[in-house]
């Protein structure tokens, strides 16, 4: 699960965040996430990333049309793409992130 950034806490604390993401989610007809369409949305995805500079913009952070409504599954992938590829990503049956063990260090 991706962490909330420090500068973002208050934002995804704030009543405006909840009754926004509560009002989006009420508005789908269809609760399916919408990238992989097998199992029901869980998490309201910003598409275009929140970040300090645009975090006071509600046409950014509070705008439906910058939400999709995610699985676990497809969220995870969606943060972890830069650091990972498909096939080191692995994931339990509610599509929760499996860390993987370090292999133990050799010293010599």
């Amino acid at each position: 699960m991706a962490t909330i950034k420090e500068y973002a806490e208050k934002f995804y604390k704030s009543n405006a965040w909840e009754r926004c993401r509560q009002a989006f989610i009420a508005s789908l007809p269809d609760k399916t996430c919408p990238r992989c369409k097998e199992r029901k949305g869980k998490i309201v995805h910003h598409i275009k990333e929140i970040t300090p500079e645009n975090i006071n913009d509600p046409m950014i952070t509070l705008n439906f049309d910058n939400f999709e409504y995610i699985c676990q599954k497809c969220h995870t992938q969606e943060h972890l793409r830069d650091k990972s590829t498909k096939e080191d990503v692995q994931f339990d049956e509610d599509g929760n992130l499996i860390l993987k063990k370090s292999p133990p260090h050799s010293n010599g």
